[in-house]
Protein backbone atom coordinates (compact mmCIF):
# COMPACT_ATOMS: atom_id res chain seq x y z
CA UNK A 1 0.00 0.00 0.00
CA UNK A 2 1.58 3.54 -1.03
CA UNK A 3 1.50 6.45 0.99
CA UNK A 4 -1.02 8.27 -1.34
CA UNK A 5 -3.44 5.40 -1.04
CA UNK A 6 -2.73 5.91 3.31
CA UNK A 7 -2.94 9.79 3.24
CA UNK A 8 -5.60 11.32 5.65
CA UNK A 9 -7.49 13.84 4.44
CA UNK A 10 -6.22 17.55 5.20
CA UNK A 11 -7.61 20.00 8.22
CA UNK A 12 -10.81 22.18 7.66
CA UNK A 13 -11.65 25.65 7.98
CA UNK A 14 -13.62 24.45 11.05
CA UNK A 15 -10.90 23.29 13.18
CA UNK A 16 -11.30 19.56 12.38
CA UNK A 17 -8.14 17.16 13.82
CA UNK A 18 -5.41 17.07 11.53
CA UNK A 19 -3.29 13.93 10.90
CA UNK A 20 -0.02 13.85 8.77
CA UNK A 21 0.02 12.40 5.65
CA UNK A 22 1.69 8.93 5.91
CA UNK A 23 4.76 7.75 4.34
CA UNK A 24 5.72 4.42 4.01
CA UNK A 25 7.22 4.05 7.76
CA UNK A 26 4.16 5.60 9.20
CA UNK A 27 2.07 2.93 7.23
CA UNK A 28 4.95 -0.01 8.56
CA UNK A 29 4.44 0.74 11.58
CA UNK A 30 1.13 0.76 12.30
CA UNK A 31 0.77 -1.97 10.38
CA UNK A 32 3.23 -3.69 12.56
CA UNK A 33 0.81 -2.19 15.27
CA UNK A 34 -2.05 -3.70 14.25
CA UNK A 35 -0.78 -7.09 13.64
CA UNK A 36 0.39 -7.24 17.49
CA UNK A 37 -3.34 -5.56 18.32
CA UNK A 38 -4.68 -8.64 16.28
CA UNK A 39 -2.12 -10.91 18.68
CA UNK A 40 -3.29 -9.78 21.91
CA UNK A 41 -7.07 -10.02 20.55
CA UNK A 42 -6.69 -13.20 19.50
CA UNK A 43 -5.21 -14.39 22.90
CA UNK A 44 -8.99 -12.84 24.25
CA UNK A 45 -10.82 -14.96 21.56
CA UNK A 46 -8.81 -18.03 22.21
CA UNK A 47 -10.12 -17.78 26.24
CA UNK A 48 -13.79 -17.12 25.14
CA UNK A 49 -13.50 -19.93 22.32
CA UNK A 50 -12.00 -22.45 24.34
CA UNK A 51 -14.30 -22.21 27.45
CA UNK A 52 -17.64 -21.34 25.67
CA UNK A 53 -17.05 -22.96 22.14
CA UNK A 54 -15.17 -26.07 22.64
CA UNK A 55 -17.40 -27.41 25.35
CA UNK A 56 -20.42 -27.04 22.83
CA UNK A 57 -18.54 -28.48 20.03
CA UNK A 58 -17.61 -31.50 22.40
CA UNK A 59 -21.57 -32.12 23.37
CA UNK A 60 -22.14 -31.63 19.09
CA UNK A 61 -19.71 -34.52 18.45
CA UNK A 62 -21.25 -36.82 21.61
CA UNK A 63 -25.08 -36.11 19.81
CA UNK A 64 -23.36 -36.75 16.43
CA UNK A 65 -21.40 -39.92 17.37
CA UNK A 66 -24.68 -41.25 19.76
CA UNK A 67 -26.84 -41.27 15.97
CA UNK A 68 -24.26 -41.99 13.79
CA UNK A 69 -24.99 -45.42 11.92
CA UNK A 70 -21.58 -46.35 11.83
CA UNK A 71 -18.38 -45.55 13.59
CA UNK A 72 -15.62 -44.55 11.66
CA UNK A 73 -12.16 -45.91 12.70
CA UNK A 74 -9.78 -43.83 14.97
CA UNK A 75 -9.05 -40.11 14.58
CA UNK A 76 -6.27 -39.05 12.43
CA UNK A 77 -5.49 -36.11 14.99
CA UNK A 78 -7.33 -36.71 18.55
CA UNK A 79 -10.06 -34.29 20.07
CA UNK A 80 -8.00 -33.48 22.69
CA UNK A 81 -4.90 -31.77 20.28
CA UNK A 82 -7.81 -30.52 18.14
CA UNK A 83 -9.30 -28.34 20.99
CA UNK A 84 -5.39 -27.20 22.38
CA UNK A 85 -3.00 -26.63 19.96
CA UNK A 86 -4.84 -26.65 16.72
CA UNK A 87 -7.60 -24.03 18.64
CA UNK A 88 -4.58 -21.64 19.61
CA UNK A 89 -2.69 -22.17 16.32
CA UNK A 90 -5.85 -20.76 14.35
CA UNK A 91 -6.87 -18.47 15.96
CA UNK A 92 -3.96 -16.63 16.99
CA UNK A 93 -2.44 -16.58 13.13
CA UNK A 94 -5.96 -15.83 11.90
CA UNK A 95 -5.80 -12.71 14.96
CA UNK A 96 -2.58 -11.57 13.58
CA UNK A 97 -3.65 -11.64 9.43
CA UNK A 98 -6.93 -10.14 10.87
CA UNK A 99 -5.16 -7.33 12.83
CA UNK A 100 -2.71 -6.26 9.79
CA UNK A 101 -5.81 -6.23 7.15
CA UNK A 102 -7.99 -4.43 9.55
CA UNK A 103 -4.38 -1.54 10.27
CA UNK A 104 -4.21 -1.02 6.44
CA UNK A 105 -8.30 -0.11 6.35
CA UNK A 106 -7.15 1.68 9.29
CA UNK A 107 -4.77 4.31 6.99
CA UNK A 108 -7.04 4.57 4.97
CA UNK A 109 -10.09 5.76 6.92
CA UNK A 110 -8.10 8.04 9.22
CA UNK A 111 -9.53 11.41 9.21
CA UNK A 112 -12.07 10.42 6.20
CA UNK A 113 -14.84 9.44 8.80
CA UNK A 114 -15.77 12.36 10.51
CA UNK A 115 -13.63 14.82 13.40
CA UNK A 116 -12.10 11.66 15.29
CA UNK A 117 -9.25 10.48 16.91
CA UNK A 118 -7.05 7.99 16.37
CA UNK A 119 -8.81 5.82 19.33
CA UNK A 120 -12.35 6.41 18.65
CA UNK A 121 -11.35 6.01 14.92
CA UNK A 122 -10.15 2.46 15.91
CA UNK A 123 -13.00 1.52 17.98
CA UNK A 124 -15.49 2.91 14.78
CA UNK A 125 -13.39 0.64 12.67
CA UNK A 126 -13.77 -2.42 14.71
CA UNK A 127 -17.73 -2.19 15.20
CA UNK A 128 -18.36 -1.47 11.53
CA UNK A 129 -16.10 -4.45 10.55
CA UNK A 130 -17.97 -6.93 12.84
CA UNK A 131 -20.96 -5.73 11.63
CA UNK A 132 -19.86 -6.11 8.08
CA UNK A 133 -17.89 -8.53 8.13
CA UNK A 134 -19.17 -10.85 10.61
CA UNK A 135 -23.09 -9.92 11.87
CA UNK A 136 -24.54 -9.29 8.58
CA UNK A 137 -23.56 -12.99 7.61
CA UNK A 138 -23.92 -14.94 9.81
CA UNK A 139 -27.44 -13.54 10.89
CA UNK A 140 -28.27 -15.06 7.32
CA UNK A 141 -26.10 -17.91 7.43
CA UNK A 142 -25.36 -18.71 11.27
CA UNK A 143 -22.63 -21.19 12.64
CA UNK A 144 -23.10 -24.68 12.98
CA UNK A 145 -21.98 -27.18 15.14
CA UNK A 146 -20.33 -30.56 14.05
CA UNK A 147 -23.05 -32.35 13.91
CA UNK A 148 -25.59 -30.02 11.77
CA UNK A 149 -25.61 -29.24 7.75
CA UNK A 150 -25.56 -31.26 4.81
CA UNK A 151 -21.61 -32.19 3.19
CA UNK A 152 -23.43 -31.67 0.40
CA UNK A 153 -24.38 -28.47 0.47
CA UNK A 154 -21.42 -27.38 2.24
CA UNK A 155 -19.11 -25.51 -0.83
CA UNK A 156 -22.71 -24.24 -2.00
CA UNK A 157 -23.25 -22.67 1.80
CA UNK A 158 -19.34 -21.64 2.46
CA UNK A 159 -19.69 -19.47 -0.69
CA UNK A 160 -22.99 -18.23 -0.28
CA UNK A 161 -21.30 -16.87 3.37
CA UNK A 162 -18.12 -15.39 1.54
CA UNK A 163 -20.45 -13.38 -1.14
CA UNK A 164 -22.72 -12.09 1.97
CA UNK A 165 -19.57 -10.80 3.51
CA UNK A 166 -18.37 -9.50 0.38
CA UNK A 167 -21.58 -7.13 0.19
CA UNK A 168 -21.82 -6.67 3.17
CA UNK A 169 -18.71 -4.55 3.38
CA UNK A 170 -19.31 -3.35 -0.31
CA UNK A 171 -22.21 -1.84 1.40
CA UNK A 172 -20.93 -0.76 3.97
CA UNK A 173 -18.66 1.54 2.53
CA UNK A 174 -21.08 2.47 0.31
CA UNK A 175 -23.39 3.69 3.25
CA UNK A 176 -20.58 5.75 4.48
CA UNK A 177 -20.33 7.86 1.60
CA UNK A 178 -23.69 8.01 1.25
CA UNK A 179 -23.96 9.64 4.71
CA UNK A 180 -21.31 12.17 4.42
CA UNK A 181 -22.83 13.22 0.81
CA UNK A 182 -26.02 13.83 2.18
CA UNK A 183 -24.94 15.33 5.33
CA UNK A 184 -24.42 18.89 3.91
CA UNK A 185 -27.82 18.54 3.30
CA UNK A 186 -29.68 16.86 5.57
CA UNK A 187 -27.53 17.49 8.51
CA UNK A 188 -25.39 14.43 10.04
CA UNK A 189 -28.24 13.36 11.89
CA UNK A 190 -30.42 13.08 9.29
CA UNK A 191 -27.65 12.01 6.73
CA UNK A 192 -26.72 9.07 8.92
CA UNK A 193 -30.42 8.00 9.69
CA UNK A 194 -31.02 7.94 5.89
CA UNK A 195 -28.25 6.21 5.37
CA UNK A 196 -28.98 3.74 7.95
CA UNK A 197 -32.03 3.17 6.94
CA UNK A 198 -30.41 2.12 3.13
CA UNK A 199 -28.25 0.02 4.29
CA UNK A 200 -31.33 -1.86 5.85
CA UNK A 201 -33.07 -1.88 3.52
CA UNK A 202 -30.17 -3.59 1.07
CA UNK A 203 -29.62 -6.19 3.75
CA UNK A 204 -32.92 -6.97 3.97
CA UNK A 205 -33.06 -7.44 0.04
CA UNK A 206 -30.34 -9.62 0.03
CA UNK A 207 -31.97 -11.62 2.92
CA UNK A 208 -35.17 -12.46 1.01
CA UNK A 209 -33.42 -13.22 -2.72
CA UNK A 210 -30.43 -15.26 -1.00
CA UNK A 211 -30.88 -18.96 -0.35
CA UNK A 212 -31.58 -20.30 2.94
CA UNK A 213 -30.81 -23.62 4.69
CA UNK A 214 -32.80 -25.78 7.33
CA UNK A 215 -30.47 -28.56 7.64
CA UNK A 216 -30.85 -29.18 11.56
CA UNK A 217 -31.09 -32.88 12.27
CA UNK A 218 -34.49 -33.80 14.35
CA UNK A 219 -34.23 -34.13 17.07
CA UNK A 220 -30.80 -31.91 17.49
CA UNK A 221 -31.37 -30.05 21.38
CA UNK A 222 -32.21 -26.38 20.00
CA UNK A 223 -30.86 -25.29 23.05
CA UNK A 224 -27.20 -26.72 22.02
CA UNK A 225 -27.86 -25.21 18.44
CA UNK A 226 -27.88 -21.70 20.37
CA UNK A 227 -25.43 -21.75 22.58
CA UNK A 228 -22.92 -23.15 19.99
CA UNK A 229 -23.95 -19.70 17.64
CA UNK A 230 -24.58 -17.67 20.18
CA UNK A 231 -20.55 -18.54 21.60
CA UNK A 232 -19.60 -18.44 17.68
CA UNK A 233 -20.92 -14.77 17.61
CA UNK A 234 -18.96 -13.96 21.33
CA UNK A 235 -15.83 -15.26 20.11
CA UNK A 236 -15.80 -12.69 16.75
CA UNK A 237 -17.10 -9.56 19.40
CA UNK A 238 -14.83 -10.25 21.82
CA UNK A 239 -12.12 -10.34 19.19
CA UNK A 240 -13.21 -7.41 17.30
CA UNK A 241 -13.55 -5.37 20.78
CA UNK A 242 -9.96 -6.11 22.19
CA UNK A 243 -8.42 -5.31 18.74
CA UNK A 244 -10.42 -1.87 18.44
CA UNK A 245 -9.02 -1.27 22.26
CA UNK A 246 -5.89 -2.22 22.05
CA UNK A 247 -4.83 -0.94 18.69
CA UNK A 248 -6.56 2.68 19.23
CA UNK A 249 -4.13 2.66 22.28
CA UNK A 250 -1.25 2.06 19.94
CA UNK A 251 -1.85 3.85 17.22
CA UNK A 252 -2.32 6.67 19.05
CA UNK A 253 0.73 6.78 20.52
CA UNK A 254 2.40 6.41 17.20
CA UNK A 255 0.06 9.39 15.69
CA UNK A 256 -0.23 11.83 18.76
CA UNK A 257 3.33 13.12 18.66
CA UNK A 258 3.34 13.74 14.81
CA UNK A 259 -0.28 15.20 15.10
CA UNK A 260 0.99 17.64 18.51
CA UNK A 261 4.18 18.60 16.07
CA UNK A 262 1.80 19.66 13.05
CA UNK A 263 0.12 21.74 16.18
CA UNK A 264 2.57 23.25 17.41
CA UNK A 265 4.09 24.14 13.91
CA UNK A 266 0.64 25.67 12.64
CA UNK A 267 0.66 27.96 15.63
CA UNK A 268 3.95 29.22 15.58
CA UNK A 269 4.26 33.18 14.64
CA UNK A 270 6.88 34.62 12.64
CA UNK A 271 9.34 36.52 14.60
CA UNK A 272 9.51 40.53 14.08
CA UNK A 273 12.74 42.01 12.55
CA UNK A 274 14.10 44.45 14.82
CA UNK A 275 15.57 47.01 12.28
Amino acid sequence: MTPAICSASPATDRGEEAYPRMNSATVRNLLVRGMLAGLVAGLAALVVAYFLGEPRVDQAIAFEEAHAHEHGGEELVSRTLQSTAGLSTGVLVYGVAFGGIAALAYCFALGRIGRFGPRASALLLAVAGLVAVYVVPFLKYPANPPAVGDPDTLDQRTALFFLMIVLSVLLTVGTVILGKRLAPRLGNWNATLAAGAFFVLVVGLAYAFLPSFNEVPEHFPAALLWQYRLAALAVQVTLWTAFGLVFGLLAERQLAPKRAERSAGAGKQPTPVAH
